[in-house]
């Protein structure tokens, strides 16, 4: 298992638009992958756990990633809130 800490930097936090292109990356990958906020953990490949969650700027998550593929997850997921300007590295 592999995991990163993102600070979100984004004045929007990460809203609908942002929240389903990161579960679209998700879903593209065999690796089990979930995101925790404030310790609650959702499965990412899940929109309505993922906008469950209410993440909003200056709140910190992790990604954390398990499986076949979970180095190429977790870099496919970095590059993308980096490239949305969602968030930087913890």
């Amino acid at each position: 298992m592999i995991e990163k800490k993102f600070k979100i930097t984004s004045d929007s936090g990460i809203h609908a638009r942002p929240a389903t292109k990161l579960v679209n990356i998700a879903v593209e990958f065999d690796s089990q992958i979930d995101l925790e906020i404030n310790g609650k953990k959702v499965d990412l490949k899940s929109i309505m756990g993922l906008m469950s969650l209410g993440i909003y700027y200056g709140e910190y998550i992790t990604i954390f990633c398990e499986g076949v593929d979970e180095k190429e997850a977790l870099d496919a997921l970095t590059k993308a809130i980096y490239s949305m300007r969602l968030g930087k590295e913890a």
